[in-house]
């Protein structure tokens, strides 16, 4: 009787073996493969990418290379496709660096728009704790949503004070930055103490003011006092109008006012999972896009950001 592949395959276990060492190989050239095509999509895909690419290629390369181990101590052969395919193992390892080492998301500043400029959000001299486009002046540029975002504080600032009112920023009114709709506007969450990092992720953004701009896009205002949001969600807002006072509530280290521009709704899409998109400051003393930056000397925190002041109307 006339064998099939199969029973042949079934007598024969070193044909089963020729096709089973070629699945590691592929599993990963197919993830590496797919999230590159993810990747280039662009918008929400992109950012999805992005976080698969930071853990999908590291879990599966810590498992196949835990297996290629145990079959180099058994086996202890080393053919042209196990060195290939550890080559392509370690590769895949790589991106646990980013879990130590962050670098900004790659989004380039020419390529992305709408862009929005707007007035700075208070009138007293500004000092950028955060901005601009690279991860040197801005932390926040890891995060694809916060990717130009801005931390701006008053003097006194970086002191170490566990005492609110030790901070120049703090009780300091909140201008809109333009005119647009209030789509959230959301208080009630209680000021952290300062001086640290609070952690706090069930609120990060603590008490905040959203508004939809004319391009649809979002500007999200951030950390706000408790109990000093003037705004209503559905109201319109007009730039210059106050809408609250610097605070320091949610997920913050001391008052500051937090600001971003955004694609989506952050209604609809979490903290750290929208498309950010350039933003820009007019009416100042300064550059269009004024950058941030610290230094540290032993437990003091020194600022290199630059410091603007609103002038205009």
């Amino acid at each position: 009787m006339e064998q099939t592949p199969a029973s042949e395959l079934q007598k024969n276990p070193s044909r089963i073996w020729k096709v089973l060492r070629w699945i590691p190989l592929i599993t990963l050239l197919i993830t590496w493969v797919a999230l590159l095509i993810l990747f280039l999509m662009g918008g929400i895909v992109k950012i999805t990418a992005w976080y698969l690419f930071q853990f999908v290629p590291p879990m599966l390369g810590v498992l196949i290379l835990i297996s290629m181990i145990i079959y180099a101590i058994v086996r202890r052969k080393f053919s042209p496709l196990f060195k290939v395919t550890a080559t392509i193992t370690i590769l895949s390892l790589l991106p646990l660096i980013l879990w130590f080492k962050p670098v900004t998301y790659p989004a380039s500043l020419e390529n992305t728009e709408p862009a929005a400029t707007i007035r700075l959000p208070a009138d007293v001299p500004l000092t950028v704790a955060w901005g601009g486009d690279s991860i040197k002046t801005n932390q926040h540029t890891m995060t694809p949503d916060q990717r130009w975002a801005y931390d701006l504080v008053v003097e006194p600032f970086f002191t170490g004070s566990d005492q609110l009112e030790d901070y120049g920023c703090y009780g300091v009114p909140v201008v809109a930055p333009v005119h647009g709709l209030v789509t959230q506007a959301h208080d009630g969450e209680p000021e952290m103490t300062p001086g640290v990092v609070s952690n706090n992720f069930e609120a990060p953004l603590g008490n905040h003011v959203v508004i939809q701009l004319e391009t649809g896009t979002y500007l999200i205002i951030a950390h706000l006092k408790t109990g000093s949001v003037e705004v209503e969600t559905g109201e319109t807002v007009e730039e210059g109008q106050v809408i609250g006072k610097c605070g320091n509530s949610g997920n913050t280290s001391e008052p500051h006012i937090h600001i971003h521009h955004q694609r989506q709704d952050p209604a609809v899409y979490p903290i750290n999972f929208a498309e950010g998109l350039p933003l820009y400051f007019r009416d100042h003393d300064g550059a269009a896009m004024p950058v941030g930056g610290v230094t540290f000397e032993g437990e003091t925190v020194n600022s290199t950001g630059d410091t603007v002041q609103h002038i205009g109307k």
